[in-house]
């Protein structure tokens, strides 16, 4: 998407260049959006998922499952997410940044949620959303060059690292509300 030009989307939109400028200052302006139509779909599908799931484990498979699929869906949204994040201009990586910090506070927002239903804090929620965050975008950037038939492991491996980092969270707000030891002494 990097070396698009204004001819080439205007010929497979079916559209004179000049009706391109009704809708778009630029070709980077149409990258920007979508971006940010990519992450706002992808926010709605995941959020959904999540919402539907209703044990701590099932949340992080539901959610990484539904990842996955949207990474191999026909529409390939999430490839000009995670692809322009790295290459392109600064407005790219930006629009791309953004994305990711929304995911970040609705996947915390969930967090903080699931601890309390949970009776079970979090050390740094807002940081544990982050951790998450970016490892998935990471790991599935990679994906994109795998065969689809690797998703199950890594859907197995993405899912055990994010239990990792949420179990770390809970061990990291236990020892912080017990830094005497108080618990480990009394087994």
């Amino acid at each position: 998407m990097s070396s698009l030009s204004l001819r080439e989307v205007a010929r497979e939109a079916g559209i004179a260049p000049n009706s391109f400028y009704r809708h778009f200052r630029d070709i980077d302006e149409l990258k920007v959006a979508l971006i940010d139509r990519a992450g706002q779909s992808l926010r709605t599908i995941i959020r959904e998922a999540r919402l539907r799931a209703n044990v701590p484990r099932g949340v992080v498979r539901a959610s990484v499952e539904t990842f996955m699929s949207q990474l191999r869906a026909d529409d390939r949204l999430l490839h000009v997410l995670m692809r322009e994040g790295t290459v392109g201009s600064d407005a790219f990586k930006q629009a791309v940044d953004r994305e990711l910090r929304f995911f970040e506070e609705e996947l915390q927002a969930d967090l903080v949620r699931l601890a309390a239903l949970q009776n079970a804090p979090l050390a740094q929620p807002g940081l544990v959303a982050r951790a998450i965050t970016r490892l998935v975008f990471a790991m599935g950037a990679s994906a994109l060059d795998l065969p689809p038939d690797r998703d199950a492991r890594l859907v197995d491996e993405i899912s055990a690292m994010v239990q990792m980092i949420i179990l770390g969270a809970r061990a990291a707000a236990a020892s912080a509300a017990d830094p005497v030891g108080t618990r480990a002494s009394k087994g």
